[in-house]
């Protein structure tokens, strides 16, 4: 697996373990004794369809550990913290079985994903609080606040 890095300040890829045989495969997540560990709060599953955005959100107090469990991902970051040394910057991250890692993004980064091929795609998130609809804000995928414009090369 080809090492990535994010350009956002707080955000950290973490590498994980994925045991293969001939029956299938496990894939490593979360532990608590992982070093990224800060508190459980809950695991869920989002699907996303072919050339579906689910953009932009942010979290005011939620950190994300995001992995994706089938399909491939694209992840798109973006920082408009006002005190941030990356300010402005915008991450796009491509997630998949084959480049297996969890994004840890800290609360206040906006995020959002599509799925970067012809099938349905599931990205995991084990977070540090229960999902919480005042903690969210949300916005559309094309608001202009977010430079950037969603594309599907498939």
């Amino acid at each position: 697996m080809e090492e990535i890095i994010s350009k956002i300040d707080g955000v950290q890829i973490i590498k994980k373990d994925q045991i293969k045989d001939d029956r299938g495969r496990i894939m490593h997540m979360m532990r608590n004794d992982d070093e990224n560990f800060k508190k459980f709060g809950e695991i869920y599953f989002s699907s996303v369809n072919p050339k579906a955005i689910k953009a932009w959100h942010l979290h005011k107090k939620m950190t994300l550990n995001y992995v994706v469990v089938w399909g491939k991902v694209k992840l798109v970051l973006y920082d408009d913290r006002e005190k941030s040394i990356s300010k402005g910057v915008l991450d796009e991250i491509i997630l998949s079985m084959n480049n297996y890692c969890i994004v840890k993004i800290p609360p206040f980064i906006w995020n959002g994903f599509s799925s970067v091929n012809n099938s349905e795609s599931i990205i995991a998130n084990c977070s540090d609080i229960p999902h919480d609809k005042n903690e969210i804000i949300r916005i559309p995928y094309d608001d202009p606040k977010i430079p950037y414009k969603w594309k599907f090369d498939f």
